[in-house]
């Protein structure tokens, strides 16, 4: 094990499942922040554009609205969707939900009518608390849902108003104590390949998985992180927004990201840490006057969703001195971290996401459900007390998805003897090459250290010959050909690496509401 300082473990019995925990933690996530309040009350929790909370202040406006939610009818086990940006409403309703024993459904604010209609009608949700902006996105009275509660942050028809709920007295909100494996937060996957599964994320995962972050990157509460991705994203809401709130730390709210508004509030605010995709870094060191910006307070860079470019590497070493970056692995299903790079040895392991967490568990799997030798490629399949016991109301997902205790994440990748973790590409998107496996993310990182490059993908095309050829496509600055960047690619890959055709294009590559990349887009 890479990791020091690691709190006692002990085999328990969780979801039919034994599982290696930790010893002592809190029993639900409202416990969690409680034990916090009492520790940290007067320190700063929450910062927005317009609004600063300490934490004892941020527990009373909790606690009002649990009891509005109770006297509107909202109970143990039900059902809150949050249709709402990163500000001061999502966590308000996120916490009153969770005091409850209700379960939070965190939307992203980009989904259109027909998602989340899909949504309200699958996780049968009781209430919605919705930013009024978007009141037109929300199906219509009835429509077969079992809405009964809207609640608008801003004025909109036919809904509460959360203002004037934050503003009248309520009655006292019930004490609840949820057990550890009653769900917390349903978060629907990404749907890249059809309909989205709601995963049942537990109180039992997301304390494991802030007590991972907290352990594994030494989150303190002199800590300040940027809230840069959507509150609705699993990074979001774990590694950010609940790990801050688990070490007493202050979360700092950018309702949406633009590159220069991320480095203006990370310089005015002394960001510590924050943890985004690789194209956040990238948009960043983009802007023109970046060396402007005073981040020297930042101490922890992490970034997970995606291989991190060598280039952008190089530069944010060259630049940002004294910030440690932290590459992270997890999923949805795994409530966020499978494995975090330990500070200090990112740069001696560029290829590669980490080590295993202190609680989790992984093997490497062959097609026949084989475990592979040390070093060798399969399927990453993992277990641990944060990895979700299953999807919301979808037992065919769950049979199909989940096997012996583990999660079979579709992702192909190695563990070295030494225990680092290399993940190598989605199943589904590795190129065949006339027997010989071509993995995107090799290939994409080579492209990404040409200097014309702003980011590129590698996607099969059927071939009649070789079963499939290669191609690449790259958003690249003006002046750059399809022949420069084989030429490039030649001097850093084995030939039968090198992609066969060459996309040049000026727009952006297409990405879903959380930001990944759509390569089913790409291939069609």
């Amino acid at each position: 094990m890479h990791w020091s300082d690691v709190p006692a473990m002990r085999e328990e019995a969780h979801f039919g499942r034994t599982l290696r925990c930790f010893a002592e933690r809190p029993r639900s996530v409202d416990a969690l922040f409680a034990a916090t309040v009492d520790r940290h009350g007067a320190r700063e929790a929450l910062v927005t554009e317009r609004h600063r909370l300490d934490y004892a202040k941020l527990d009373r406006v909790a606690d009002r609205l649990a009891g509005h939610f109770h006297r509107l009818g909202i109970a143990r086990g039900d059902r809150v969707v949050l249709l709402l940006p990163n500000d001061r409403e999502f966590v308000y309703a996120l916490l009153a939900t969770l005091r409850l024993g209700a379960i939070a459904v965190p939307v992203n604010v980009r989904e259109q009518r027909p998602e989340l209609a899909f949504i309200l009608a699958q996780s049968g949700a009781r209430a919605i608390v919705f930013d009024a902006a978007l009141a037109d996105r929300l199906p219509p009275s009835g429509a077969g849902l079992a809405l009964a509660v809207r609640i608008s942050a801003g004025a909109a028809p036919g809904a509460i108003a959360l203002d004037e709920l934050l503003e009248a007295r309520s009655p006292a909100a019930p004490a609840v104590g949820p057990g550890e494996e009653e769900t917390a937060v349903i978060l629907y996957t990404s749907g890249t390949t059809g309909r989205p599964k709601g995963a049942m994320l537990t109180h039992l995962n997301l304390i494991h998985s802030v007590l991972h972050y907290r352990t594994c990157v030494r989150l303190t509460a002199a800590d300040r992180s940027l809230l840069a991705v959507p509150a609705s994203h699993v990074t979001g809401l774990v590694a950010i927004l609940l790990a801050m709130f688990a070490v007493g730390g202050c979360v700092i709210a950018l309702r949406e990201f633009k590159a220069r508004a991320f480095l203006e509030l990370a310089a005015r605010e002394r960001m510590t840490h924050t943890l985004v995709v690789p194209a956040i870094y990238n948009l960043c060191l983009r802007e023109p006057d970046f060396d402007r910006f005073d981040l020297s307070a930042w101490r922890i860079g992490g970034f997970g969703g995606a291989a991190m470019p060598e280039g952008t590497i190089r530069t944010l070493a060259d630049k940002l001195p004294g910030l440690t970056l932290m590459n992270a692995y997890g999923a949805t299903e795994t409530t966020s971290p499978t494995t975090i790079m330990p500070a200090g040895l990112q740069a001696a392991n560029l290829d590669s996401v980490g080590t295993v967490v202190p609680c989790a568990e992984m093997r490497v799997m062959d097609d026949a459900g084989r475990e592979v030798a040390a070093g060798e490629t399969g399927e990453l399949w993992i277990a641990g007390p944060m990895v979700v016991p299953g999807y919301w109301d979808n037992p065919e997902a769950t049979a199909r998805e989940f096997e012996r205790g583990y999660w079979k994440s579709g992702d192909l990748g190695s563990v070295d003897a030494r225990g680092f973790v290399r993940v190598f590409d989605r199943k589904k998107d590795l190129v065949n090459r006339g027997g010989y496996k071509v993995y995107s993310a090799e290939v994409e990182s080579v492209l990404s250290l040409h200097p014309a490059v702003v980011e590129a993908a590698l996607v099969a095309v059927p071939d009649p010959v070789l079963g499939e050829k290669a191609r690449a496509i790259v958003v690249a600055h003006d002046g750059c050909d399809a022949e420069a960047l084989r030429a490039h690619c030649a001097q850093h890959l084995a030939d039968y690496k090198v992609p066969d055709y060459f996309t040049l294009r000026s727009e952006p590559l297409p990405r879903n509401a959380n930001g990944k990349l759509l390569k089913r887009a790409l291939r069609d």
